[in-house]
């Protein structure tokens, strides 16, 4: 069975942000993941991991005004010294959090632009970030990311994204591959998964259910395959990533909400 991941971000929502590390140590997880840790001191972050003896695996850069309605800055032009500062920010916190890889996010395509315009500053972007991190000792990952949840988001495809990474040829940008996101644009995931987690450019899984994005185990996706088939390939190219559990419990924010859904995981 894989090793799975928390996403405080979307579990445990009727806790405050801090005390959802417990209640994650208590269900039985050994790391978590979230959206974003800007909003709490990197040392209380820590001390929470520390306490309850959790790993930290993942985290997004800064998105830029996220209320305003963005999603990202590397794609974006103009942006790049705001983009480089997110990076840095980033890399400061996984410092602090000993955090092995951030996502950087892309962003959404201006109005009146294409993605082919942007990709060459996207893929400049991603070297200087990749070149930041590997200074700092970290990977970087980029995520293709479902049209419906956000539309115009720069990039979709997994052929898109390690594509990208073989564009940019740094060895420690790699490809997030959320499975929810790759079932809605593109489906074939188990061969997708026997294709690109061989190459070794897959650093991090993320599950939920299709289409509702709740429990692995509701839905159109059979998630008790796609684990022996992640298994199996990983025993076959060494691969000992993460899968993080990004999803919204079925019941909701109520108290054990997320702890009562996590049959799945327990068998």
């Amino acid at each position: 069975m894989p090793r799975f991941a928390a996403n405080l971000s979307m579990l445990y929502t009727e806790l405050p942000f801090l005390d959802r590390f417990a209640a994650a140590a208590a269900d039985g997880f050994e790391a978590v993941e979230y959206l974003f840790p800007y909003e709490h001191a990197p040392a209380d972050l820590a001390a929470r991991l520390r306490d309850h003896g959790l790993e930290q695996v993942l985290f997004n850069t800064p998105p830029g005004d996220w209320a305003a309605g963005e999603r990202g800055l590397a794609c974006l032009p103009g942006r790049e010294t705001d983009f480089r500062d997110a990076v840095a920010k980033a890399l400061d916190y996984a410092q602090a959090l000993d955090c092995p890889r951030i996502h950087l996010m892309a962003g959404l395509v201006p109005e009146g632009r294409t993605r082919d315009e942007l990709r060459p500053l996207y893929i400049d972007n991603l070297r200087r970030a990749a070149e930041m991190a590997a200074q700092a000792g970290r990977e970087v990952l980029i995520e293709p990311i479902n049209t419906r949840d956000i539309p115009g988001f720069f990039l979709n495809r997994q052929d898109e994204a390690h594509a990208i990474v073989q564009a940019v040829g740094a060895p420690n940008l790699k490809v997030q591959m959320d499975l929810y996101h790759c079932q809605i644009v593109e489906g074939d995931v188990a061969t997708k998964i026997r294709q690109y987690l061989t190459t070794g450019r897959v650093g991090h899984f993320q599950i939920a259910g299709v289409p509702g994005r709740h429990e692995p185990d509701v839905g159109e996706l059979h998630y008790p395959y796609l684990f022996d088939v992640i298994d199996e390939v990983a025993a076959q190219c060494g691969w000992q990533g993460w899968v993080g559990c990004e999803y919204r419990p079925a019941r909701g924010a109520v108290p054990g909400g997320t702890s009562d859904g996590l049959g799945w995981m327990r068998r």
